[in-house]
């Protein structure tokens, strides 16, 4: 019996293999310099919750972010960063700030962070620094 066809083999070749193989490093490093950011917005989001139950005035809130900041390692903002206003009678807590993550040269990546304790959620008074 004669073969009426050839057997074509199917997968990946090496470039192939080599080009996942980068993309997936790439996206892996990325990753790793991107989830402690944004671990550390969640904890900023989780502190100023906790400072505008601690305090009623401008200077108790701040330092009770502080003293939160402290504990969970953050150093992207402080109580002086905080935007803090009375709304309603009630005193609301928000935040903004961005992270630079450089890649290789002159790329770099930014992460745009802001938060409240407003039902809103977005900062009301702005940026800091605008």
């Amino acid at each position: 019996m004669a073969a009426t066809g050839f057997n074509k083999q199917r997968g990946i070749t090496l470039i192939g293999l080599i080009l996942v193989l980068a993309i997936l490093g790439f996206l892996g490093i990325l990753g790793m310099k991107i989830v402690p950011t944004y671990a550390e917005y969640r904890a900023v989001s989780s502190a100023i919750v906790k400072a505008k139950g601690a305090g009623s005035t401008v200077k108790e809130i701040q330092n009770s972010f502080d003293k939160s900041a402290e504990v969970n390692y953050i150093s992207s903002i402080s109580g002086r960063d905080l935007i803090i206003s009375r709304e309603d009678g009630e005193m609301q807590v928000s935040f903004a700030y961005e992270k630079k993550i450089p890649l290789f040269g002159p790329a770099s990546i930014l992460l745009e962070y802001e938060g409240s304790t407003a039902k809103g959620g977005a900062p009301k008074s702005g940026k800091p620094g605008q």
